[in-house]
């Protein structure tokens, strides 16, 4: 197991589990779980690593004597703390404290124990109704939107490979020995850097690059996209198919900003339905293809209709669940 940081370590965590740390301690490792998923996820492995360690502690032939003076030199515990604790509870925690010597040592093998039946099995994250962050084992940041999955190794060898179901926006680490790979649907894209988002639903991919470079690939057919270029494919598709993006409308679930720079009315209101879960729909044909170029920050469903409705002469309507554009 690795030491996580200046304060909050294993033989801390060990601590921690057998409720002999001090309040200080406790509430370091307390807001230490509170600050990252990783540390929650870390400790939860750490739990049942030290579930394991008991069971072989039982059968360990490891010399006791020899463990608890290293776990005293390692988190300054002594004989006169072991006296003190039985002082203050009335309980004799000095064999546990010996317990958990001979379990600190142990805690490798069980470690190992651990990642030999995690090994091959891969990370699945899941944004549910909210959108989510992620970080990769390569430091690549990942953001999902919502009804998204990825999946993933829980490290990276030779290459960086990664599924997506749904959408998100990838802000890929440079490794030049390691390509990113990313699959969804039957579609590949790979970088070796670089930030795009990926959409997928329907059976149709979009893949829209914001810096560097990619390539997107079906069957043996492929396109090679930079900065403001997008490539489409369909499930009925052989082969991608490249274009030119000067649409940010995309990033509107990483910030929280909905940019529209010539864009169509028909693809902001298939956006507004995503976003705000509703079901808007152009009654006039004639204004499907109208030219949007306003940008709606942090703003209300009612607040940019209305904005859209003043500015573009459209009448808005609700009726029932529906909301009318005419």
């Amino acid at each position: 197991m690795k030491r996580q940081s200046d304060h909050i370590n294993d033989d801390l965590l060990v601590k921690y589990l057998l409720d002999i740390a001090t309040p200080m301690e406790k509430a370091a490792v307390a807001e230490w779980l509170t600050e990252k998923e990783e540390h929650q996820r870390y400790f939860e492995h750490f739990r049942l690593i030290w579930t394991e360690s008991k069971k072989l502690a039982a059968v360990s032939t490891v010399n006791e004597n020899d463990a608890w003076s290293r776990f005293q030199q390692r988190v300054g515990t002594n004989e006169n703390t072991a006296r003190i604790v039985q002082l203050d509870t009335g309980i004799n925690w000095k064999p546990l404290l010996r317990i958990a010597a001979v379990l600190i040592v142990l805690l490798g093998a069980a470690g190992f124990w651990y990642l030999s039946k995690t090994i091959g099995q891969p990370m699945i994250v899941s944004s549910g109704q909210q959108i989510k962050s992620e970080t990769l084992p390569d430091g690549s940041q990942v953001t999902l939107n919502k009804q998204s999955t990825i999946e993933y190794a829980a490290s990276f060898k030779k290459e960086r490979s990664v599924k997506l179901e749904g959408e998100a926006f990838f802000n890929v680490a440079q490794d030049p020995g390691k390509p990113f790979i990313l699959k969804v649907n039957d579609v590949t894209v790979r970088v070796l850097g670089t930030s795009f988002n990926v959409k997928s639903v329907n059976g149709k991919t979009e893949v829209i690059v914001e810096t560097g470079a990619v390539e997107v690939s079906k069957n043996s057919n492929s396109v090679q996209l930079k900065q403001h270029e997008k490539a489409v494919v369909t499930s009925d598709q052989s082969a991608p198919s490249k274009q030119s993006n000067n649409d940010e409308l995309y990033n509107y679930y990483r910030t929280q900003t909905f940019v529209c720079n010539n864009t169509p009315l028909w693809k902001l209101v298939e956006i507004l339905n995503e976003a705000y879960g509703v079901n808007i729909v152009i009654a006039d044909n004639n204004k499907r293809d109208l030219q949007i170029n306003s940008t709606f920050t942090n703003s209300s469903l009612d607040s940019t209709l209305q904005v859209i409705g003043l500015t573009y002469e459209i009448e808005v309507e609700k009726k029932g669940s529906q909301i009318i554009l005419k």
